[in-house]
């Protein structure tokens, strides 16, 4: 993959958007939904093994398109968005195909290792296209067990421009 240029970049949110899959109705429905992102900040640096990625992700945003469950979602039973408005994540290692980090949601911070899919690199601007698999119960999201799925999918798609 090919790696942008060094420098700053800053995380455009309207090219960005966390995607995610889950299941409920005791795992056999698929839940399709996206989180927005709300900024960011990319430091490509040489070593790329010392680059810095610092994303916030809005909780609230939380939307599946089915309007009582992102409301029961939002809630203090789950994601509890008034308390807790963002999910971040910073980055720990960067190579070329994964980012290893932190990822903090409700106040509690895990390791997260983003497996780098799709890169695509023009002169002041980047998109990164990333996946992993997060359990929503290591982050206190323990609401619904066994009607709510454990697991998300997520596909982080963010576009980055030069700052």
């Amino acid at each position: 993959m090919t790696a942008p240029a060094l420098g700053r970049y800053a995380i455009d949110p309207a090219g960005s958007v966390v995607r995610f899959t889950t299941r409920h109705l005791f795992g056999l429905a698929p839940v399709h939904g996206t989180f927005a992102v709300k900024r960011g900040t990319v430091d490509v640096t040489e070593p790329l093994a010392e680059s810095a990625v610092r994303v916030e992700v809005e909780t609230a945003s939380f939307d599946t398109g089915n309007r009582t469950r992102d409301e029961t979602v939002r809630s203090g039973r789950f994601l509890d968005a008034r308390r807790y408005p963002l999910m971040t994540f910073q980055a720990e290692r960067v190579h070329d195909a994964a980012v290893a980090g932190t990822l903090t949601a409700r106040e509690i911070s895990r390791p997260v290792d983003l497996s780098v899919e799709l890169i695509a690199v023009s002169r002041r601007e980047f998109t990164v296209r990333a996946t992993t698999r997060i359990d929503r119960t290591a982050f206190g999201v323990t609401g619904s067990r066994g009607m709510t799925g454990r697991y998300l999918d997520v596909t982080a798609e963010v576009r980055c421009v030069r700052a």
